[in-house]
């Protein structure tokens, strides 16, 4: 069965989700990932701008500036909620592994 889009995050959009709290451009994001996971988790830009352009389509971020080519972005109510739908999921799977293993 395929995935539903947006009903399970992947862990960039996870992270990039996360920046977004408070308002932020494109390398603010990069930048912020990499330090959040001590690098372990990267974004390239076509990655990124990608899954911008999705996200504010879905309504989970808005624009909020644009100076010629920088834009910049802040999380939604609805950006929130599916953070926090996909903080919830991923604590279930920490307990049955607790648990089963």
């Amino acid at each position: 069965m395929a995935r539903i889009k947006y009903k399970t995050l992947t862990e960039q959009m996870f992270y990039i989700l996360m920046c977004m709290k408070n308002e932020c451009c494109g390398i603010d994001i990069m930048e912020m990932v990499a330090q959040m996971t001590d690098g372990r988790v990267t974004i390239g830009p076509g990655t990124l701008y990608a899954l911008l352009g999705d996200f504010v389509k879905q309504g989970f971020i808005r624009e909020t500036a644009v100076e010629g080519r920088k834009r910049s972005y802040i999380l939604t109510d609805n950006g929130l909620a599916a953070l926090k739908e996909e903080y919830e999921r991923l604590r279930v799977q920490v307990v049955d592994y607790e648990k089963n293993m």
